[in-house]
């Protein structure tokens, strides 16, 4: 049950290698995705049972990669974060954008904000994939401003459909699903109109498939090779009940009535939903027949490769840094101006711009129409380690 590989030492085999129960194939391809965690366990090769399957938490604070907090962070993180401080902060800075208070997070507190930033953005620890290349990208004309939803018209409601990841840090499948949805629309000229299912990406493409773990968080490269290997079916907002498989958490808003939301409070964190293999909102539906597939998967990286994907194939997924001020955005640029980091946070790119001199990416968040500028915002180009993760596939 338990698995340790240590160091190869030049001189024999045996000596790198502690209780490995046959499965050193499976640490090898671990190690080439995170080398990182191969030189954690070397530094603990003299330890029997450093890695156990069985035990997460033990492991996690074995090879020292757990933060444990003390009891005056943790009451600190239940009390509601005065966001005004970071609003104040933003909107005397001369920043070309506009901080106040949004319904999604007024009285929320560090746990709640933080809980809902679900995505690896540490380079060590990100599986990035295929690099995808436009060598004509860089003499390309590409219009100052580009907007899909203007774009492709017969797929505007699904580009600018506006979901709520709820009291869940499902934003990586939120930001995977939704532009694979996009896409879709896009590559049937507008034919194929229905909602793919969250659930069923944050539910089945989970830790053995993707290095995701539903509401705990998880990678934005690894989803569109689930899209590809496994595909995903339809599924609407909350108890919609048109399609395969909704979502199952209700919209919600932290300790304020809106209409509309019930409490994020009446909402437990998670849980993650259920891995099936049919239709629970609409049994109507045949499970297997309901999944599409994309033909590919891949990573963008540079301004004009991500341009040129978006305007050739229609929208991305990106991840990034969000830091204390971001929740507080209302509209304009967003750049970093206030705070420290919360945690990494997935979103789809739908397009790009140029205001008052700077460059920006155009995006659709997953926290609801009453965040932000309609449930969108800008961000300039690169801030926040956004160009570093854009990712993406052809659907079929």
């Amino acid at each position: 049950a338990s698995l340790h590989r240590g160091r190869v030492a030049a001189e024999g085999r045996e000596q790198g290698l502690v209780a490995a129960a046959g499965r050193e194939e499976e640490l090898d391809a671990l190690y080439t995705l995170f080398p990182k965690l191969h030189t954690m366990i070397n530094s603990h090769y003299n330890e029997r049972e450093l890695v156990n399957l069985k035990d997460a938490e033990g492991t996690c604070k074995a090879l020292n990669m757990c933060h444990t907090e003390s009891i005056a962070e943790m009451l600190l993180a239940e009390q509601p974060k005065d966001l005004s401080v970071h609003i104040e902060a933003v909107n005397n800075s001369g920043a070309n954008w506009v901080a106040g208070h949004n319904e999604k997070f007024t009285g929320a507190s560090q746990k709640e904000i933080r809980q809902l930033m679900g995505t690896v953005v540490d380079p060590e620890w990100t599986i990035t994939g295929h690099v995808k290349e436009y060598p004509e990208a860089a003499n390309a004309d590409f219009p100052v401003n580009f907007d899909a939803r203007e774009n492709w018209p017969d797929c505007a409601a699904t580009i600018g459909h506006v979901r709520d990841q709820s009291d869940c840090g499902s934003c990586w499948a939120h930001g995977t699903t939704e532009a694979f949805n996009d896409r879709l629309c896009i590559a049937t000229e507008g034919a194929y109109q229905a909602l793919l299912s969250v659930s069923d990406t944050a539910a089945c493409c989970n830790g053995t498939e993707c290095f995701s773990f539903g509401c705990n968080g998880g990678q934005v490269g690894t989803p569109w090779s689930w899209f590809k290997r496994d595909g995903v079916v339809s599924g609407g907002d909350y108890q919609t009940g048109e399609f395969c498989y909704d979502y199952t958490l209700p919209i919600c808003a932290h300790h304020v009535e809106s209409p509309g939301m019930i409490s994020c409070d009446d909402v437990p964190f998670g849980p993650t939903p259920a891995c099936l293999n049919s239709c629970p909102s609409n049994t109507a539906i045949d499970y297997a027949n309901d999944k599409v597939k994309a033909a590919s998967s891949y990573n963008i990286r540079g301004i004009d490769n991500i341009k040129m994907e978006i305007m050739t194939h229609g929208t991305v997924t990106a991840a990034f840094t969000v830091y204390e001020d971001f929740p507080t955005y209302k509209s304009g640029v967003y750049r970093h101006t206030s705070g420290a980091a919360e945690g990494g946070h997935a979103i789809k790119v739908i397009g790009w711009g140029v205001e008052n001199g700077e460059d920006y990416w155009l995006c659709v968040n997953s926290w609801n129409e009453t965040w932000g500028d309609n449930g969108t915002f800008k961000i300039l180009m690169g801030d926040c380690g956004i160009n570093d993760q854009m990712h993406a596939g052809l659907a079929q």
